[in-house]
């Protein structure tokens, strides 16, 4: 290969790379798809903390039409949820409808900038394929914070931020 196709190729490359990287900074979510009307283990991974400084709290809000929400505990982490108003409230299956839910979930303890972490719920998801549910989190450090809740214009990506939400795409039902 030329010296000049290579440099071509490598220049090509590099606004892609600078892509990935910059995403792979973000908060996200360890699945992108999960089907409609199902059970889901929903996994928030952390890759860093504030420009150094540790994380203390991680919080992420339930998103409307998501329920059962079952946080997963962590080891030297204290769990807190949070009840509220549903803006949707939905059949239990039984003919009992559920107004009241958990809305927001949160882990307090300690995770040092160069460490990365995961942070668990288990949760039902609505009956709407092809809906986008953001699970909008706020990172809270020792000197900082970061609010991952930034939700796309019509036409934009989460790369077009600097700070997108979680998001999860419901897929038909299988």
């Amino acid at each position: 290969m030329s010296r000049s196709i290579l440099r071509a190729t490598v220049l090509a490359a590099l606004p892609l790379l600078a892509c990935a990287s910059a995403a792979s900074a973000h908060a996200t979510l360890e699945t992108k798809q999960a089907p409609a009307d199902s059970y889901h283990k929903a996994v928030l991974r952390v890759p860093h903390g504030c420009e150094g400084s540790p994380t203390l709290k991680v919080r992420v809000q339930v998103p409307d039409g998501v329920s059962g929400v079952k946080p997963q505990p962590k080891p030297e982490w204290a769990l807190q949820t949070t009840i509220g108003k549903l803006a949707t409230p939905y059949d239990d299956g039984h003919g009992k409808m559920i107004t009241e839910g958990v809305t927001e979930v949160s882990w307090t303890g300690r995770l040092l900038d160069e460490h990365y972490d995961e942070f668990v719920m288990r949760v039902k998801l609505p009956n709407k394929p092809g809906e986008k549910l953001y699970f909008k989190a706020i990172q809270e450090c020792e000197k900082g914070v970061h609010r991952w809740i930034e939700i796309p214009d019509a036409g934009k990506s989460a790369d077009d931020y600097k700070e997108p939400a979680p998001l999860l795409t419901l897929t038909p039902k299988q």
